[in-house]
């Protein structure tokens, strides 16, 4: 699914020597390829957690109106912030159900239920009781579909213009297997930001990813721009599955030479231990050089961090991308 890395794992305590630890989980002689190498998570990447009223409001907004969100669905360890703290969430459409199975993600496969024709009008009432100025509205690949999910992906954006016509929307899709068609019914609706996450660098996608491909990828967003070149382009990579810095780096190339003005850089999580292990914990002083270094490549925003995750910030970071790019846009917020 889209919604990308946004996993938050179930640890064990690692009992390891620390030189065992070291080696293993850096990729070294010992490393543990199997699903045993879970390793404890370091300081950084412990959170707070918050289940305050707006919390509680938005858990009980979303069982009322049979809504599903990517924050809870992916395990994203940033939903106490979101939630508690900015009271935002992450709609995830086409149901619960993924028909891929991606060796990182936490939502669950199988065979999707009925479509729900009438999810566009709910996840659009509760963007407007919850008074939104930015909604990401992300998806589970839904290969089965004729159009992948694409019309839905479309009325939601739609109904969204209707009943919040100030709410501006982000849209983080599948790849729709790469049908320009598909892709086309999809950017139609003129989402502000289009986002597809490539996931991972090419050398590692057909290990982590299911039924998808890194080119494919690159494609969906070079059509994307092509169909509509006013909108922003944005894509997320997830460090830790075992590439390295030049890899990440060529990545960073790829997306620019196929249009993306956007990226997000975060670590990977280890859902369970059914999912690929964590091969290392890049530092925080790491994500920021890559920041740096994504910025200089002539990416217009880059959000780096261990628990950046695709839609992190999102509101914020549109803002911050359209003073970039417009230098009299005033910040309605401020006024």
């Amino acid at each position: 699914m889209q919604g990308g890395f946004a996993i938050l794992g179930t640890y064990m305590s690692d009992s390891r020597a620390p030189e065992q630890q070291e080696s293993q989980d850096n990729g070294g002689p010992g490393a543990q390829r199997g699903p045993a190498s879970v390793t404890r998570k370091p300081e950084w990447l412990k959170i707070r957690l918050n289940t305050n009223s707006n919390f509680k409001y938005l858990k009980q907004l979303m069982r009322s109106e049979k809504l599903t969100t990517v924050c809870e669905e992916a395990r994203c360890p940033n939903i106490h912030e979101c939630w508690g703290e900015h009271r935002t969430a992450t709609f995830m459409i086409l149901g619960d159900t993924c028909t891929r199975r991606c060796r990182f993600c936490a939502v669950k496969t199988g065979l999707p239920k009925v479509l729900d024709r009438d999810e566009p009008r709910r996840v659009a009432e509760s963007v407007g009781e919850m008074a939104l100025r930015h909604v990401v509205i992300t998806m589970v690949n839904r290969d089965e579909l004729r159009d992948g999910g694409a019309s839905i992906v479309a009325e939601t954006v739609n109904q969204i213009r209707e009943k919040s016509p100030g709410t501006t929307v982000e849209v983080l899709s599948s790849d729709l297997m790469g049908d320009r068609e598909s892709i086309r019914i999809a950017c139609e609706s003129k989402p502000e930001i289009m986002s597809h996450n490539i996931e991972t660098v090419r050398r590692i996608t057909p290990q982590v990813r299911s039924r998808s491909t890194y080119e494919r990828s690159l494609e969906f967003l070079r059509i994307a721009k092509e169909l509509d070149p006013g909108s922003v382009t944005k894509s997320s990579i997830m460090l830790g599955l075992g590439e390295t810095k030049d890899e990440v780096l060529e990545a960073m190339d790829d997306l620019l030479a196929n249009g993306v003005s956007v990226m997000n850089i975060g670590q990977y999580l280890q859902p369970s231990r059914n999912h690929l292990p964590v091969q290392r914990y890049w530092l925080p002083e790491e994500f920021a050089e890559l920041k740096e270094i994504a910025l200089g490549k002539g990416f217009r925003h880059c959000e780096s961090g261990a628990l950046v995750r695709s839609s992190y910030h999102a509101g914020a970071q549109y803002e911050e991308y359209r003073r970039s790019v417009h230098p009299l846009y005033r910040d309605e917020a401020t006024t």
